[in-house]
């Protein structure tokens, strides 16, 4: 029996501390961890916790985040609820294994605290990682300030152990912005957020001798295709139970998430897309636009990256005139990867907003209000002038001269 653990009916955690009061109180079998920066707070504390008792748990430490997500792996397939973290260059040692764990349909919690990827070496946040991450067969969840940070964390649980889904998933918060930073979080007391996570049901568990399973089989040729068909229909299956999940959580806690988060866009002329701290940032500005300017300005923010709510998307972006999506990480030679998931879903719509893409924030680079209002004006040039008035792409926030590219044929 685990000891006690005294909480505040309000806490004052960072983000890092709320990822991992999440995992205390899912009473995670196992975490096998390798520290990175922004990230080693949350594993450290588990270990923390084990080590004082409140946790009947085993934390294992690893040389590195490919053997500390083989060992989650390994510990996933034995039948423990397993859980770690990691960043940036770690997030990338670890890849190959992501699609071990994705692929065998094990459900582990991964607390991904966003940071740039070298080189050159940068330990601030942006979301270079999180999209490295986009095509590996996780559910990806996003966190905006370190509450939600503790509460997706106690839904990926939930979500990821449905025996419908058996994913493993990802919780995503920016690097520093959130993870070190201290905000009025209020928690669930421990027997109301075990009981909402509820006790691990493990399926096909190796340490089952009675029925004997075979993990990492291969297929080549014959049953590749089939499998990656099977999986991929598991995360596009797992949207209605990412719903359900959610509505549960505001049954016990008051607060209540979408796949797609939509402020201010009732009667929105020009929108703002984004993931991350940037949505807050994006919300003031959007509304003391519309109390100074009376422009009408929204926020569409990205709450579950995978599977992309693309109909959700489109239907929150579908009246809108002009759209400006955020990408924070560097586009390497194409439109900005979130650009291109969000412009493909309001390419069917009947409306086909403008849409322009900013690369911003880079390397933790700041962005302001007063950034954002600029750009939420740009797009209502767009609007009036009935077509793309500048480069479609453009880099927001950066020193010297002007940077942008690819021209528009529309106007």
């Amino acid at each position: 029996m685990a000891e006690k653990y005294d909480l505040q009916e309000r806490e004052v955690w960072d983000g890092n501390f709320a990822a991992s009061q999440a995992l205390r109180q899912a009473q995670v079998d196992v975490v096998a961890a390798y520290p990175i920066t922004p990230s080693t707070p949350i594993v450290e504390n588990y270990g923390s916790y084990v080590a004082n008792g409140y946790i009947d748990g085993e934390f294992v430490m690893v040389e590195s985040e490919h053997a500390a997500m083989s060992g989650c792996v390994g510990a996933s397939a034995a039948g423990g609820r397993v859980s770690t973290a990691t960043s940036s260059q770690g997030f990338a040692l670890m890849t190959e294994v992501l699609y071990q764990a994705s692929g065998m349909r094990l459900p582990i919690v991964l607390n991904v605290v966003n940071r740039a990827l070298a080189s050159p070496l940068n330990v601030r946040g942006d979301h270079a990682d999180m999209y490295l991450g986009r095509d590996s067969g996780w559910i990806q969840l996003d966190a905006f300030n370190a509450q939600e940070a503790y509460d997706l964390a106690l839904c990926a649980f939930r979500i990821g152990e449905h025996h419908d889904v058996r994913l493993p998933v990802m919780v995503h918060q920016d690097g520093f912005i959130t993870s070190h930073t201290a905000q009025n979080v209020y928690p669930l007391s421990d027997e109301v957020a075990y009981n909402f996570v509820g006790d691990f049901k493990p399926v096909d568990d190796m340490l089952d001798f009675s029925r004997p399973v075979t993990y990492g089989a291969q297929t080549e040729e014959d049953w590749h295709f089939e499998h990656k068909a099977r999986q991929h229909k598991a995360l596009m299956d797992s949207r209605p139970i990412i719903d359900a999940v959610f509505a549960d959580f505001e049954k016990v806690s008051g607060r209540k998430y979408n796949r797609v988060e939509s402020y201010d866009m009732e009667d929105a002329e020009v929108a703002i897309v984004a993931l991350g701290t940037t949505v807050e940032t994006a919300r003031v500005a959007a509304k003391e636009l519309r109390a100074e300017e009376g422009i009408k300005a929204g926020v569409v923010a990205i709450r579950c990256f995978r599977p992309f709510p693309f109909d959700n998307v489109r239907d929150a972006l579908e009246n809108v005139k002009s759209v400006a999506v955020l990408d924070r990480s560097s586009p390497g030679g194409a439109m900005g990867a979130f650009y291109n998931e969000v412009s493909a879903a309001l390419y069917t719509t009947a409306n086909r907003p403008l849409v322009t893409n900013f690369i911003y924030g880079l390397g933790g680079r700041d962005f302001s209000i007063a950034e954002a209002k600029r750009i939420f004006k740009e797009q209502k040039a767009h609007a009036d002038a009935g077509h793309i008035t500048t480069d479609i792409q453009q880099f927001s926030g950066l020193r010297g001269p002007h940077l942008g590219f690819f021209q528009t044929k529309r106007g």
